[in-house]
């Protein structure tokens, strides 16, 4: 079983032709809302790939729909808490280029006590996996209880933060990094190389498993001196909200499946390529048979 510790947001969404500049004004000419957080997304693509998943979360009293959507999906909402409190949300700008711009507010995804994480890993089963990313908070608690208890810890440290680097990064069987937290981690700057990126996250971290996407460049996994390469698919991107997000559950799914390591790269990259070709981030999340159509027409 995975257990996703994951945020679950309200995305305000604005298509704009450019992402505002300070000072600036500027008109939107579309809108729209809904589920989303960086936890939600994952969950939510690791149940429409087929995986089995089980959410951790909490969520303002009024917003129990967003509940509802990932449960429709197939994620076990169990552990999803409503609670006297606002529900996180985030503030989208996407432009014409397919970029986007975030403002997030945590809201209930801060509401964790140390008490909510023993209960909530005391229900887990030595050997399933812990899911985390950076948008809740008890990160620097959960990591021992969960080590501790033999969970096998995936984490995706996004939003990247000062808070990362104090964290035993080390007890992580599997860390998800883009270029930019990447160079978080390790200290270079988001333009090095990827194979740089490589060299020093194997410093930094020697036994764990690491995937690091660099969008048009692909994606890469490594573990000590073993490297395996996915190159991207040349599509033209409509959105990249919730493509990272995609990626990452597909993965898992795969994983969990227990297929190898270059397959379950595939699948994810195959899954965000099609998730980047839609607007949004929830609703862009590709369905397992879409993805499996592409897969063989890739083979093809």
């Amino acid at each position: 079983m995975l257990h996703n510790f994951g945020s679950i947001n309200l995305d305000h969404v604005y298509r704009v032709p450019h992402l505002v500049r300070p000072g600036e004004t500027l008109a939107s000419h579309d809108y729209r809302v809904g589920l989303g957080g960086k936890g939600a997304n994952q969950s939510l693509a690791m149940a429409k790939a087929g995986g089995h998943v089980c959410h951790w979360g909490r969520l303002g009293r009024q917003d129990a729909w967003a509940r509802d959507i990932l449960s429709r999906a197939g994620v076990d909402v169990s552990h999803v808490a409503l609670v006297d409190a606002p529900s996180g949300h985030a503030i989208i700008q996407v432009d014409d280029r397919a970029e986007n711009a975030i403002i997030l507010f945590p809201g209930a995804n801060h509401g964790f006590r140390r008490a909510d994480l023993n209960e909530l890993v005391a229900a887990t089963q030595p050997g399933d996996w812990l899911l985390t990313q950076n948008e809740c908070l008890g990160l620097d608690k959960l990591f021992p209880l969960a080590g501790d208890h033999g969970l096998k810890i995936a984490f995706n440290p996004a939003p990247m933060t000062e808070d990362v680097l104090k964290l035993p990064l080390t007890r992580c069987q599997l860390v998800f990094v883009n270029r930019t937290e990447a160079a978080g981690i390790t200290g270079l700057t988001p333009d090095a190389g990827g194979e740089a990126l490589l060299d020093a996250l194997v410093t930094r971290l020697p036994a764990t498993e690491v995937v690091l996407t660099l969008g048009g460049e692909g994606a890469w996994y490594q573990q000590g001196n073993r490297r395996l390469h996915q190159p991207a698919l040349s599509v033209k991107a409509v959105d990249t909200t919730g493509a990272g997000d995609t990626f990452i559950g597909y993965y898992m799914a795969a994983l969990q499946a227990q297929l190898p390591i270059d397959a379950c790269l595939k699948r994810a990259s195959i899954a965000a390529a099609l998730a980047v070709q839609r607007p949004g981030a929830a609703e862009s999340i590709p369905n397992c048979d879409e993805v499996e159509r592409a897969i063989k027409g890739e083979s093809s």
